[in-house]
């Protein structure tokens, strides 16, 4: 997006070829229910926060399918993301691509259906060791706090179908290139593989930040790939615990962004950039040698249903704009339109069209 690519800010429609845009992670079920207070206590949980779940969680995702208004989503961060970028381009069909682990169930036969109905090339890992992977969503108010329960979503294995030649092929097609942090829990080596041929064929390759938990406990992983990053989207607090993990020394979120965009980088054809929303204060992103702050939507807060899949929708969003080879400013707008949209809905859900002009 710097100077020696104008075709970034033309602002013209580039016809769009299938697998355009490769997204892999953890392929997840939603399970979201609105809880009160005293269930995440008994969990031990924050009202906004994402994390794994462990043993004593078990009871949890057996409780939460029991609540009477439980509603049932496609879900998985990246998944997301691909999904909402499909969404806004609309036709062709399948431009997006997904890769990522399912078990042989019913829950997986669910995620197959609604990939199909988003139109998204999926190509699902397909192993029956480990069932489909969830996500409980537990809501309270405009908070969401989010327990993943892996399991299949674990399983992914860059032998078993990444390195498949027909697969690589389809990784091979695409121009933009994104993946969640959250999947460095489970492939490093697969990111790895991609980031590099990106890298190498100067292809632009995408990553979030995803969870403060991603910096504290897989800061090695992500900085294994952080040189090949172009792109690097997070929030706020996932900002400030990469900035205190890397021992940066401030909290201004501009600070921040500039020095995560100096951090060392393989193709220095493109200069890094680094995107990081804060709900409904200011998007930060560095355009080129400055940071820039760029306003979200107003909503009145009674029209936010939950913030649920926000930031997966901004990527989506910004990823759409950024395949068509829209310049920076067209990319946020496009993730600020498209987050808009999700947080009035249950979970990360859109209608039939966007109206994004």
């Amino acid at each position: 997006m710097s100077d020696e690519e104008p075709n970034m800010s033309t602002g013209r429609k580039t016809t769009l070829s299938e697998n355009t845009l490769f997204g892999m992670g953890n392929p997840l079920l939603d399970i979201s229910a609105v809880v009160d207070k005293d269930f995440l206590d008994k969990f031990g949980l924050k009202p906004n926060d994402q994390i794994l779940a462990e043993d004593k969680h078990k009871a949890l995702f057996e409780e939460i399918v029991k609540r009477n208004k439980v509603e049932y989503h496609a879900g998985g961060s990246t998944q997301n993301s691909v999904k909402i970028a499909q969404w806004m381009i609309q036709k062709p069909h399948k431009v997006a691509t997904f890769f990522g682990c399912i078990g042989t169930d019913h829950f997986g036969e669910i995620l197959k259906k609604k990939a199909e109905e988003a139109h998204v090339d999926a190509h699902y890992y397909e192993q029956n060791v480990e069932p489909t992977g969830t996500c409980a969503a537990c809501i309270t108010g405009d908070n969401r706090s989010l327990v993943a329960n892996l399991a299949a979503a674990n399983c992914y294995k860059k032998e078993k179908h990444l390195d498949l030649d027909s697969n690589w092929e389809l990784v091979k097609k695409a121009k933009v290139y994104y993946i969640a942090g959250f999947f460095l829990t489970v492939s490093p080596e697969s990111i790895l593989k991609v980031a590099k041929h990106a890298s190498d064929n100067n292809k632009i390759f995408c990553m979030n930040l995803s969870a403060p938990f991603i910096s504290q406990f897989f800061k090695e992983p992500l900085m294994m790939i952080m040189p090949y990053v172009d792109i690097l989207f997070g929030n706020e607090t996932e900002a400030a615990t990469f900035a205190k993990e890397l021992g940066f020394e401030t909290d201004d979120i501009a600070e921040i962004a500039k020095k995560t965009q100096n951090l060392p980088k393989e193709n220095t054809k493109r200069q890094r950039v680094v995107v990081f929303t804060q709900g409904k204060d200011d998007t930060v992103a560095t355009v080129g040698e400055k940071v820039t702050m760029f306003p979200v939507l107003d909503i009145d807060q009674n029209a936010i249903v939950d913030t649920n899949g926000a930031g997966d929708a901004f990527v989506g969003g910004f990823l759409s704009a950024l395949v068509q080879e829209h310049a920076l400013e067209e990319c946020i707008r496009a993730g600020h339109y498209a987050a808009n949209v999700i947080i009035r809905r249950v979970g990360c859900t859109f209608p039939e069209k966007p109206d994004f002009h």
